[in-house]
């Protein structure tokens, strides 16, 4: 099978290469790849930083595990003799190293569910890592309450595009962060107050919310708590921001949050997504109701993964939307996709103080 792998770090060590197909084992179910998308998470382990990461287990000098991706979606080939909630041709998405491949295994246990059948595979591929990111950082961190002011900050990147809508769902009071050009983007999914940051800095404003969640952290940490109630929640998500120390990255701020936190009433700490089956029903149910609509920013040809991945170096505020690769356009053209309903974006993955490889490679 085509697969996409990397042997050195650096962005030009990646490439297109021929790999033995994968067998499932007992518990496993081969899936057909049809569509995968990029992650900041991709770009972290391609440059193998930060470069504490390195001595997590993900390679000293260069990388132990070749294969890149996480996010796919596709239809189930085979299952092992014990898996019994999936069969053959199945419609499925989830989250799986190696994902930048013609085919995956994925055990039934982990980070796979039934895709909805109102949305493409290209769609359902930009949402596994986001979406849960997105909705455990509100949900499990944020413990969003109906009501409530809730504040993202990029809010038109991947994580922050399913946040908008899942905090609408949960009946909070939306605002979110985002540039001028995006401003239309998060309004039409379900932004009750939107913040040009070109124009305006939410830090400095009157407004107090109960949760921020915190996609781009481009302010201090003394910011964001004056604009918190006095029990509010700030959560972190775990890609980090723009001018994060290449050797420890997002863990220097973090370890801020955890001396700040015992000597205030407000919480705050670090969100990185734990990747599994049941959240992603819960999401397959909430695009099959209407409530979840993902955004693609484009799509790629499988050879054109280095060029996706490129596209959004450093992944800063404005470079988070989600990028798919879909079979369809393995033999095909780049298209780019416009409307708000095939526009995608993406980040983060796995719990507090682990990195996110664990929770989505078995």
């Amino acid at each position: 099978m085509k697969a996409i792998v990397y042997c050195d770090y650096g962005l030009a060590n990646v490439k297109l290469t021929d790999l033995e197909k994968p067998t499932p084992t007992d518990e496993q179910v081969l899936v057909k790849v049809r569509a995968a998308s990029v992650n900041p998470l991709d770009w972290h382990f391609i440059e193998g930083t930060p470069y504490i990461m390195r001595a997590m287990g993900v390679g000293f000098r260069k990388p132990t595990d070749t294969r890149l991706g996480v996010d796919f979606a596709g239809t189930v080939e085979v299952v092992g003799k014990n898996v019994t909630q999936f069969k053959p041709g199945d419609e499925v998405f989830g989250g799986r190293t190696g994902a930048f491949a013609e085919y995956v295994c994925v055990r039934e246990a982990r980070a796979v569910a039934l895709k909805p059948a109102n949305i493409t595979f290209d769609q359902a591929a930009s949402v596994p890592i986001a979406g849960i990111t997105a909705l455990q950082g509100l949900r499990d961190k944020g413990k969003v309450q109906p009501g409530q002011k809730v504040l993202i900050n990029g809010a038109s990147g991947g994580v922050g595009t399913f946040a908008v809508q899942i905090a609408k769902s949960f009946g909070a009071d939306v605002t979110g962060v985002c540039s001028t050009r995006n401003v239309d983007l998060v309004r039409s999914l379900g932004a009750d107050h939107v913040i040009d940051y070109t124009k305006e800095d939410f830090a400095k404003g009157t407004e107090r919310y109960d949760v921020i969640l915190d996609n781009v952290p481009n302010h201090s940490l003394s910011e964001c708590r004056r604009i918190l109630t006095p029990n509010g929640k700030y959560v972190m998500i775990g890609g980090g921001g723009p001018n994060d120390n290449r050797w420890v990255g997002p863990f220097g701020r973090v370890i801020k949050t955890m001396v700040l936190s015992p000597f205030t009433s407000q919480k705050m700490g670090m969100m990185m997504a734990d990747a599994n089956g049941k959240d992603l029903t819960i999401l397959a149910d909430m695009m099959q109701s209407g409530k979840l609509k993902p955004v693609i920013d484009r799509t790629y040809k499988l050879n054109e993964v280095p060029a996706a991945i490129a596209s959004g170096a450093g992944w800063g505020p404005r470079r988070r939307r989600s990028r798919t690769v879909s079979r369809d356009h393995w033999n095909g053209c780049v298209s780019s996709m416009n409307s708000v309903s095939s526009r995608t974006i993406r980040s983060g993955a796995s719990s507090i103080g682990q990195w996110p490889e664990p929770s989505i490679s078995t």
